[in-house]
C-alpha cells in the first residue's frame, strides 16, 4: 500500500489492515479550500500533524466543516519537499495508548502545503493570495518558543531580522519578517480581519507573537517602509493574538512504530533527517491524551473546532490552564526527568518512572512544591490532571519519548516551568521559598548536565539549546575528580533572571543549589547517590 491519494483508492486494503481513512470528499474539500481558504498553519511538524490536522479531519468526516488545512513550513523547507509533497500531504497517525493498543489513522485534512520562501515566486505568491482572501479566518503557529524571538542568546538582533527591519516587507528573509509581510499584504487588500493564533507550548504565547509582529510593524513604519495605517491595523480589533494552551506528547518517529506499519505492507516509510536535523517520517506517533484551550477571540469567525474537543474560553481561564500545565502539572516534571535522564543514561522517559528516586522527585515537584500555588482554572482539575500525568501519561511504556528530546532548549524553559512557582511562593505570606528543596535539586542537576559528562564519567552530547555557548563555559572548570568548594564561576548563571525567572541569590536558593551541585560532582556515581540521599 502506498501513502498517496492514488494509493488510498484501494480503500478495502487500508481498512482491512485496521486503518481509519478519510471519508470526506477530498476533491471537493480541496477545491473549496483553494477558492476560500479559512485556516493556514505555520510549522508543519509532528504535533501539528498529530493534533490539529487530526481534529480537523474528524470534523471534515462528520461534515461539521467543509474546508481543509493549508500547511506552511518556514524553518525547514525539506519537511514539505521531502515528506509532504511525495505523499500528497497525507500522513499516518499512530496513537499509542497506555493499554498497548494502537489506533492507526490516515490523516488527509491538509489539502495544500507550501514553503515560506520569499525568493520562491510561485510559493510566496500563493501565500499572498491566501492572505488576501476575505475568507481567511486564522493563521496558527507551532514554530517553538524560540521561533518568536527576534534576538539571539546575547540579546542581539538575529542577522536576518536586522536585515528585514532595515529593508522592509518586499522580500524578507526571517521567519517572522515573512509572516508580517503577509499580514501587511492582507492590510493592503482591505485591512481584512484575522486571528493570529500561537499554539506553541509557551506562556502567554499570543503576546509573544503579538510583540514580534508589532516590532516589525513599528520599525517599518518608523523607516517609512509602510504607512502608519498598518501599525493601527495590527493594534486594532481586526487583528487578534489569542492565548492558547496545547498539550500532547509527540515524540520523534519511532522505529518500532515504523516496523508495525511496514508489517501492514505500507511502502516508503523511511524517516528523513533533514539538513537542519529535523526528524520527520510519513507517520507520526503520539499519545492519546490531548488538550487545546484557546482564547475565543476570532474577528473573522472560526471553524467549529469545539466540536472536535478544542476548548474555547476567556483569556483569564487560558492563563490559569496554561500556568497549571506549564508551571506545575506537566512541563516541570518532564524537564526534571529530562535533565536527570540524560545524566543517568536513560533513553526513554517512561523507563525513568521505574526508578523510585526519579519517580519521587517528580511527585514532590508536582504535588508538594507546585500544586499549592496552582489556581484551579475550573475547566480542568489540577489534581486530576497531575494524577493522569504521573499515573498514565509519563509511565506509558508504549510512548517512545526520550529525555534527550525533552532536554532541548532547557534554558528557555526553566523560568516558566519553575520560576513562576518560586515567584508565587515569594508573594504568598503563608509560604516560604526556602521550603522548596527539590526544585533547587533540579536546578543543580541542570548545571551538572551542562558539564556534558554522565554519572559514569562518560561524555555525552547536550541537546540543542540557544544558550549553550553562553552557559557551558561557566561550568567548564568543574570536574568529578576533586571536591567543588568554589562556586564563584556559577554566580553569573545563578543571578540570571532570564534563565530562572528570578535571581536565585535574591530568592535565597543559590546556596542550596550550589550545595547540591557540589554533591552531584563528587565523583562517578554521585548523581545516583545524591538522588538516593534526598529522595529515599
Amino acid at each position: 500500500m502506498q501513502l498517496t491519494l492514488e494509493g488510498l483508492k484501494d480503500k478495502n486494503a487500508w481498512e482491512a489492515a485496521g486503518y481509519q481513512i478519510p471519508t470526506f470528499d477530498y476533491d471537493k474539500v480541496k477545491e473549496a479550500t483553494a477558492k476560500e481558504p479559512t485556516w493556514v498553519h505555520f510549522g508543519a511538524g509532528n504535533i501539528f500533524r498529530a493534533f490539529q490536522a487530526n481534529v480537523l479531519q474528524n470534523l471534515l468526516n462528520e461534515g461539521a466543516v467543509d474546508k481543509g488545512l493549508i500547511a506552511v513550513e518556514g524553518y525547514d523547507y525539506e519537511i514539505i519537499e521531502k515528506m509532504y509533497w511525495p505523499h500528497d500531504n497525507l500522513s499516518i497517525l499512530a496513537t499509542l495508548k497506555a493499554d498497548g493498543t494502537v489506533a492507526k489513522t490516515v490523516v488527509g485534512s491538509i489539502v495544500e502545503s507550501l514553503v515560506l520562501d520569499s525568493s520562491n515566486e510561485a510559493q510566496y505568491s500563493r501565500l499572498k493570495e491566501i492572505f488576501a482572501a476575505p475568507s481567511l479566518q486564522m493563521a496558527s503557529f507551532t514554530i517553538t518558543e524560540k521561533g518568536y524571538s527576534l534576538v539571539d542568546g546575547k540579546g542581539e538582533l538575529l542577522p536576518a531580522v536586522a536585515s528585514d527591519l532595515k529593508n522592509g516587507p518586499a522580500a524578507p528573509d526571517s521567519y517572522l519578517g515573512k509572516v508580517v509581510s503577509l499580514l501587511f499584504h492582507r492590510y493592503e487588500n482591505g485591512a481584512l480581519p484575522i486571528a493570529m493564533v500561537s499554539m506553541d507550548n509557551c506562556s502567554h504565547n499570543g503576546d509573544k507573537l503579538c510583540d514580534a509582529v508589532t516590532a516589525f510593524a513599528n520599525k517599518w513604519c518608523e523607516a517609512g517602509l509602510v504607512d502608519a495605517g498598518f501599525v493601527s491595523y495590527v493594534n486594532s480589533e481586526k487583528v487578534s493574538f489569542p492565548w492558547s494552551m496545547i498539550d500532547k506528547i509527540t515524540p520523534r518517529p519511532d522505529d518500532k512504530v515504523k516496523a508495525m506499519l511496514a508489517a501492514d505492507r505500507i511502502s516508503d516509510l523511511e524517516q528523513v533527517i533533514t539538513s537542519k536535523n529535523t526528524y520527520v517520517a510519513p507517520f507520526v506517533n503520539a499519545e492519546e491524551c490531548e488538550y487545546l484551550v484557546i482564547e475565543d477571540d476570532f474577528p473573522n469567525g472560526r471553524p467549529a473546532l469545539e466540536k472536535g474537543g478544542v476548548i474555547f474560553t476567556q483569556r483569564e481561564t487560558v492563563d490559569k490552564v496554561e500556568k497549571m500545565k506549564v508551571c506545575t502539572c506537566l512541563n516541570p516534571l518532564h524537564t526534571s526527568l529530562a535533565i536527570y535522564g540524560c545524566l543517568l543514561g536513560y533513553q526513554l522517559i517512561s523507563e525513568e518512572m521505574k526508578n523510585p528516586y526519579l519517580k519521587k522527585m517528580v511527585e514532590i515537584v508536582g504535588y508538594k512544591e507546585g500544586l499549592p500555588v496552582v489556581i484551579n482554572p475550573g475547566i480542568l482539575d489540577p489534581q486530576k490532571f497531575i494524577d493522569e500525568v504521573l499515573g498514565i501519561r509519563i509511565p506509558n511504556p508504549f510512548m517512545p519519548d526520550s529525555p534527550q528530546r525533552i532536554a532541548t532548549d532547557t534554558s528557555q524553559k526553566l523560568a516558566i516551568r519553575f520560576g513562576e512557582t518560586i515567584k508565587a511562593y515569594e508573594k504568598d505570606p503563608g509560604l516560604n521559598v526556602r521550603d522548596l528543596k527539590i526544585i533547587p535539586l533540579v536546578f543543580a542537576g541542570w548545571l551538572r548536565y551542562l558539564m556534558a559528562v554522565d554519572d559514569n564519567g562518560e561524555s555525552f552530547t547536550l541537546s540543542s539549546d540557544p544558550l549553550l555557548s553562553t552557559v557551558c563555559p561557566y561550568v567548564a572548570g568543574y570536574g568529578l575528580d576533586s571536591p567543588v568548594t568554589d562556586f564563584s564561576a556559577l554566580k553569573p548563571v545563578l543571578e540570571n533572571e532570564k534563565i530562572w525567572g528570578v535571581n536565585l541569590y535574591e530568592a535565597g536558593l543559590a546556596e542550596l543549589v550550589c550545595d547540591y551541585f557540589a554533591e552531584l560532582c563528587n565523583g562517578k556515581g554521585a548523581v545516583s547517590k545524591t538522588l538516593a540521599k534526598y529522595l529515599a
